[in-house]
């Protein structure tokens, strides 16, 4: 019985690897050097990230990026959801996909920041929760101008949500691990926040 559990999990074990090697796929590079014929790596914070890569490529590429990387972020968990897969393996899934975009094996792990595809795999999953996330992250932004700030505060606020709004275990530390990583991910912004070097919407600014 336990060998033919354990052999049911094998098709949702490449599921979460299909969904993180999904995630990898850095969209912002293959756009802007599609687009623009620049490296994204070569320019500003050297992230691939929507900012970067419409610092570097135009606001079409940013446009397009920050698409694109919503878009991978939700397909994995929009599927796993229309299997009816349990809230376990779409935490699985969700967390796999989000470590792709940030962690990705084709850029010797070295991806963007996380917060579209953060939004991507929340969205249809956790719909009230993404919904109110991304209007905090505006009026934080509107407030703030600093997109940075904006993105660590709104992802910081994703567990809490997701515990008000009634979401289950494993949704709750799916927000956590976003929450944390998306935090270690601007570590460098934090820094200049504090120094008083970060870029605000007003010149430029920064995310991933």
């Amino acid at each position: 019985m336990a060998a033919f559990e354990l052999s049911l999990s094998y098709p949702l074990v490449g599921a979460v690897l299909a969904s993180y090697l999904l995630g990898a796929v850095p969209f912002g590079l293959l756009l802007t050097k599609l687009l623009s014929h620049k490296d994204p790596r070569d320019f500003g914070s050297g992230n691939i990230g929507a900012t970067n890569a419409m610092r570097t490529g135009g606001k079409l590429v940013g446009a397009l990026t920050l698409l694109a990387d919503i878009i991978k972020g939700a397909i994995p968990v929009l599927l796993a959801l229309l299997a009816g897969l349990p809230e376990i393996w779409i935490a699985a899934i969700a967390i796999a996909t989000f470590l792709g975009h940030i962690f990705p094996v084709y850029l010797k792990f070295k991806g963007g920041k996380g917060v579209a595809t953060m939004l991507g795999v929340m969205l249809p999953w956790q719909p009230v929760v993404s919904g109110i996330g991304l209007l905090a992250w505006i009026m934080l932004l509107k407030l703030s101008h600093y997109v940075s700030l904006s993105s660590i505060l709104a992802a910081l606020l994703l567990p809490l949500l997701v515990a008000l709004t009634g979401g289950s275990v494993p949704a709750l530390l799916a927000g956590m691990v976003f929450a944390s990583l998306v935090t270690l991910k601007h570590a460098d912004n934090i820094k200049r926040l504090m120094n008083g070097t970060e870029p605000s919407t007003r010149k430029d600014s920064e995310a991933g």
